[in-house]
């Protein structure tokens, strides 16, 4: 067994931890002086960054088609099990299309993982951040509510880009 000795012994003020204290009273009293950043939420809106998570999309693209081909994993990585995807064969170059794709925003917890993993930067985080619900039904967003044109996402997919 070995003894560990102390490698400084302190001082009377320092067992008092009164350079401590005054650290923290600084540090609080600098905070307090700072102005505010509250914003007046319905007058001032929130424009959040490029970085912000908001609810999940589906990317489509120019020509009116979704980029999302089906292949499940966005739904699989899901932690709280939100997504719902059911594939379909398809005519176009790409060779299958969902026919079902369903977010529960109720279970959402806008992690991002479903982006991260999806290989065709079909399912994008958006910047809305307002989503109301008069009903549990109403939650459940399909591809309806989903789809949005690239345009709309640019900021998003290439910051995407930048950082991947």
């Amino acid at each position: 067994m070995s003894i560990q000795k102390r490698e400084k012994n302190l001082n009377f003020f320092e067992k008092l931890y009164i350079p401590e204290i005054m650290k923290g009273m600084a540090l609080t009293l600098k905070s307090m002086f700072r102005p505010n950043v509250t914003l007046q939420y319905p007058e001032a809106r929130f424009e959040p960054s490029s970085s912000y998570r908001g609810r999940p999309v589906l990317v489509q693209d120019n020509n009116g088609v979704e980029r999302c081909v089906a292949c499940g994993l966005c739904a699989r990585v899901c932690p709280a099990l939100a997504i719902e995807v059911q594939a379909s064969e398809t005519e176009l170059e790409k060779e299958r299309y969902p026919v079902k794709f369903e977010i529960n925003m109720l279970r959402c917890i806008f992690c991002g993982f479903c982006e991260e993993v999806c290989p065709e930067e079909a399912i994008v985080m958006s910047k809305d951040y307002e989503l109301v619900f008069k009903k549990r039904d109403d939650a459940i967003f399909g591809k309806d509510k989903l789809l949005v044109p690239v345009e709309n996402l640019k900021e998003r997919i290439e910051f995407l880009r930048a950082f991947k």
